[in-house]
């Protein structure tokens, strides 16, 4: 049986590590959830997810040169983020005075962007380039200034 990214299969756990756990799948294969694949929440402890032995559905995301990898988070459904968006926050967690920042306008409803033309890709690409090159050209420049002026002394 060919594991195909994917592919939904029933496994036990086999092993457990600190950085995952080797899942026992059938025909004796053997696959690993990494541990940042076992819940959609932050895993520190993997041992507080899993235990050896127990039965888990796991999701083929890999596999490539007999290693197979798997996710048990990307089966279970992905959690509501809260309708307001993003808290206003110092780092302390206490909400800011003035609550949201008032200064900034309300963003308007993203409409899907034109797709852009060949040129109009061509133009942003040509301006990065050159963007790049002028700045690695000054810092060229700067350096060899600096040698050319110190050696004059």
């Amino acid at each position: 049986m060919e594991l195909t990214v994917g592919a939904v299969l029933e496994g036990k756990v086999k092993s457990i590590t600190n950085f995952g756990a080797f899942i026992s799948l059938p025909e004796g294969k053997t696959g690993m959830v990494h541990i940042s694949e076992v819940a959609n929440a932050y895993v520190s402890d993997i041992r507080q997810h899993l235990t050896e032995g127990q039965d888990v559905k796991v999701v083929v995301i890999g596999n490539e040169n007999g290693k197979i990898n798997l996710s048990i988070k990307r089966l279970e459904p992905r959690p509501q983020r809260p309708q307001g968006g993003r808290t206003d926050m110092h780092r302390t967690g206490a909400p800011r005075q003035g609550g949201v920042n008032q200064n900034r306008p309300s963003r308007a409803p993203a409409q899907p962007a034109a797709p852009k033309t060949a040129d109009q890709l061509f133009e942003e690409k040509l301006k990065a380039f050159m963007s790049e090159s002028d700045s690695k050209i000054s810092s060229i420049k700067q350096y060899s200034d600096h040698r050319t002026k110190s050696r004059r002394r």
